[in-house]
């Protein structure tokens, strides 16, 4: 049996080699080596600071003027929407192998993977949904592959969303780099059961050992909420930035959603449509890159449905943009590994 990766969620290891990324412009602040590296689990010892859900971890900052202008140009409109879910609807990979492209979210406990999943469904349902569920055991946890549907759920996008459990907290174990990265490569089945003492291995029942290029995840998405960016364990930078190394050897391209912005900025949880004039944002969404070791133009801002029972536009426009973001990655991806 393939011995256990060894690799911990915020305890603090050898800092990695920084990652090369594109030049971005940074927004200013505006407010007041995959199984040599020895840990447990990526959660083992994550942080003590999301042991009660119920307890707000970031207090509002004194109120701040919002921009004049948006520092990324949004529309919010219908129009905008309705052309937004034609654009996803109608996507197809730019790799002729392929029929859809597999999406793999990461983040810590309850940073709003599930969520975001629930609500871009709830884009396409017409209403609000919340189906999106992932075992949440200390001993065991499940790959699920969310196919995102139209209204009639007759014709299925070429969008697979797909889920395995947070990243720990201290208390509950996650996923180890190892099977994380056996995720990536496509050797893991759908539904398989993760089990900290028995890692992915060519003996695990279902395992693909010449996994396709559409067996594969074509391109990561990391969930953080930004209401606990400040207060995440100081390992946990170092540890994102592990994953991200690893991740990048695979040739997968990543982005980032912020997650939970209506819980920092005041105005833009009474309207999303100034999520790009808020200077708490946008100094939220560089913080957010520092954590992740990863330039802002890979970060969008997305506010999911939680309490709501309708939709509303802007917040379909703001998840639909999130959506068109990642799919811009992952054919990224699809052309890296076109035959020329």
């Amino acid at each position: 049996m393939q011995k256990q990766s060894a690799f911990s969620f915020g305890v603090s290891v050898t800092p990695a080699k920084p990652l090369a990324v594109p030049a971005s412009i940074r927004p200013p602040a505006c407010s007041s080596t995959v199984d040599a590296i020895v840990a447990p689990s990526i959660a083992a010892n994550a942080s003590s600071t999301e042991k009660s859900e119920d307890k707000h971890l970031f207090t509002f900052s004194a109120a701040q003027p919002s921009m004049e202008s948006q520092w990324r140009k949004v529309e919010w409109t219908e129009e905008q929407k309705t052309s937004l879910m034609k654009t996803v609807s109608s996507y197809r990979p730019t790799c002729e192998d392929v029929t859809q492209a597999r999406i793999l979210l990461l983040g810590p406990l309850s940073s709003g993977k599930s969520s975001f999943i629930s609500s871009v469904q709830s884009v396409f349902n017409g209403r609000v949904t919340n189906r999106a569920m992932v075992g949440s055991s200390s001993t065991s946890f499940t790959k699920k592959s969310f196919n995102i549907r139209d209204k009639k759920g007759e014709d299925p996008s070429r969008l697979v969303l797909c889920d395995i459990m947070g990243l720990g907290d201290g208390e509950k174990i996650g996923p180890t780099l190892h099977d994380i990265l056996s995720v990536i490569k496509g050797h893991v089945p759908e539904g398989h059961k993760f089990s900290p003492d028995q890692p992915v291995s060519s003996e695990t029942v279902g395992y693909m050992k010449r996994p396709s290029l559409k067996d594969k995840i074509h391109c990561v998405a990391f969930v953080v909420d930004a209401s606990k960016v400040l207060t995440y364990p100081k390992g946990l930078s170092t540890t994102f930035q592990h994953l991200r190394e690893h991740i990048s050897d695979l040739g997968v391209h990543q982005v980032a959603l912020l997650t939970h912005i209506d819980q920092i900025c005041p105005e833009t949880a009474k309207d999303v449509t100034v999520v790009y004039k808020s200077r708490i944002i946008q100094d939220m969404m560089g913080k957010a890159g520092a954590l992740l070791g990863m330039s802002t133009s890979y970060i969008v801002p997305v506010k999911n449905y939680s309490s709501e029972l309708d939709l509303d536009v802007n917040t379909d426009v703001l998840l639909l943009s999130a959506v068109e973001h990642i799919l811009q990655y992952a054919d990224l991806y699809f052309q890296d590994n076109t035959p020329q």
